[in-house]
């Protein structure tokens, strides 16, 4: 008892020291013991705060005003915001600062171990904690930057007041915002210039001999790329050690889903059900349908045919949009009987895969709609398939010719095919929307094609003809609810942590 009353306290102490200052640098690993739950809600708070960067990244010039309100009110409402001037009293409602940023520390560290497993997931993660990182180090206080330095071992040489003036001339006409009066009263630092190349391309600093001479206001972008190759070689050395950590029963599940997990609206409750009529899909496919969806219905209609992962991702799609189980069976037989299969073997080998997506099979899952990210990365499609994400999978040339047939305008497609070299393929799909239905700004960040589908309906009649999204309940908030009472037991007791892992899988199935 005395042991663990003294080990306790001495987290406490470490705790503090680390949580003093508002930024952290992410070096040491959290060591505290956390529940499952806590586990959970942390990684997809987190996971948001990240998606919600990507997309201002695009729709905003980044730290422009707009893009800066737009984050803080989202950091706010994750608990996650950072006040220059906060301090640790107890406010009147929701966590302390020291509550906010032991959140901050424990989640991004779970999204390592999330996104460490492939190079375009790394590539994603660590581009958005950049931008976050960005965006709350340019938040600090003079004081507070100089602080984060020095608790950071981030010394960088500072030149000699003899070499500032006889660089004077030098260091007014070649840095940006800089006059004769603000030379000598702050300080230059000397950096290797591949340290600093975005400087460099923006000409920017003063370079000389392999040096670059940057003013202290620049100095975020050497800390910047001191964070990225830092987090690029500690994301490469977590994906070594998985193994390991998945090796453990309560983690496995969470983590095996939650690189692609979709934290939207739940398009698996079937309140439209009846809605769309066998006549109406054609005409619908070239209306609302996301252009995933539209190039598999495509294919069917011409080859009477789709593989496994084409039935499957169409399958669900129409199941969202409200097709029942009847209706999906006389859609999917009329169409392959056209055909090399005739109706007897239909009802043999494909029928029982119509009825197992409704869950009326096997270990009757009531399986839900794909979302973009596991279209996306999960599944991706080979010779013969025509499943997966046109923007992610498809030749640019190939993705080209296909807007043009939809015709979709030069301009368009040129903006299109940057978003996607950029590999924003959601924003990419979010900008065919934008162009295939004269919006000029879309009002959503789409995350999922049903998601697409509804909000065209929206726009084509008016708001009126589907009104799911606003019935639709948040995944994240309906699975809080039903957290068990007794997660930390739930960790000493295998049953316990079995029936934990199950709803954790069942949680993140969607994705």
């Amino acid at each position: 008892m005395q042991f663990s009353s003294r080990r306790k306290k001495f987290t406490t102490n470490s705790q503090t020291e680390l949580y003093s200052h508002p930024l952290l640098f992410y070096v040491q690993p959290p060591l505290e013991n956390i529940s499952l739950m806590e586990f959970e809600t942390f990684a997809v708070e987190r996971l948001k705060l990240l998606k919600t960067i990507e997309n201002l990244g695009v729709s905003y010039v980044k730290l422009s005003d707009q893009y800066i309100k737009k984050l803080e009110a989202e950091s706010k409402a994750l608990n996650f915001l950072y006040r220059a001037e906060a301090d640790d009293r107890k406010p009147q409602s929701g966590p302390t600062e020291q509550e906010k940023r032991r959140k901050d520390h424990i989640s991004h560290f779970i999204l390592r171990l999330a996104y460490c497993q492939t190079e375009d997931l790394r590539r994603w993660f660590i581009q958005q904690e950049v931008d976050l990182f960005r965006y709350r180090f340019n938040d600090l206080y003079p004081k507070q930057k100089l602080e984060f330095l020095h608790r950071n071992n981030l010394q960088y040489d500072t030149i000699s007041v003899e070499e500032k003036k006889a660089l004077h001339d030098k260091l007014v006409n070649s840095s940006y915002a800089v006059s004769g009066i603000t030379v000598e009263d702050q300080d230059f630092y000397k950096v290797p210039f591949q340290d600093a190349l975005d400087l460099v391309r923006l000409r920017k600093v003063y370079l000389k001999a392999g040096y670059v001479y940057i003013p202290h206001q620049e100095i975020v972008t050497i800390v910047l790329n001191d964070f990225r190759t830092r987090l690029s070689k500690a994301l490469a050395l977590t994906a070594r050690s998985l193994p390991a950590v998945h090796s453990d029963e309560r983690l496995q599940p969470l983590l095996n889903h939650l690189s692609h997990a979709y934290v939207g609206q739940d398009y698996s409750i079937q309140k439209n059900v009846g809605k769309i009529s066998l006549e109406q899909i054609d005409s619908l496919s070239g209306k609302s349908f996301p252009l995933c969806m539209r190039q598999v219905h495509q294919s069917l209609r011409e080859n009477h045919h789709l593989r496994h992962g084409g039935r499957m991702q169409y399958g669900l799609f129409l199941k969202g949009i409200g097709l029942s189980l009847e209706q999906a069976l006389q859609f999917w037989r009329s169409e392959f009987i056209k055909g090399k299969v005739d109706a007897d073997k239909f009802d043999k080998a494909y029928a029982y895969s119509v009825r197992h997506m409704f869950g009326k099979e096997g270990k009757r899952t009531d399986y839900t709609p794909y979302s973009c990210m596991k279209v996306i990365l999960s599944n991706a499609p080979s010779q013969g398939d025509h499943h997966g994400c046109p923007f992610r999978h498809s030749d640019p040339e190939l993705l080209k010719q296909k807007l043009q047939v939809y015709k979709v305008s030069p301009s368009g497609i040129i903006q299109i095919l940057e978003l996607v070299k950029g590999m924003h393929y959601q924003l990419a799909c979010q900008k065919y929307f934008e162009l295939t239905h004269n919006v000029e700004e879309a009002s959503f960040s789409l995350n999922h094609p049903n998601q697409y589908f509804i909000e065209s309906q929206k726009v084509l009649g008016g708001g009126r003809d589907i009104k799911r999204e606003t019935d639709a309940p948040q995944k994240p908030q309906e699975n809080s609810t039903k957290a068990p009472s007794a997660a930390p037991e739930a960790a000493a007791n295998t049953q316990d942590v079995a029936e934990m892992t199950e709803e954790l899988d069942s949680f993140f199935q969607d994705a």
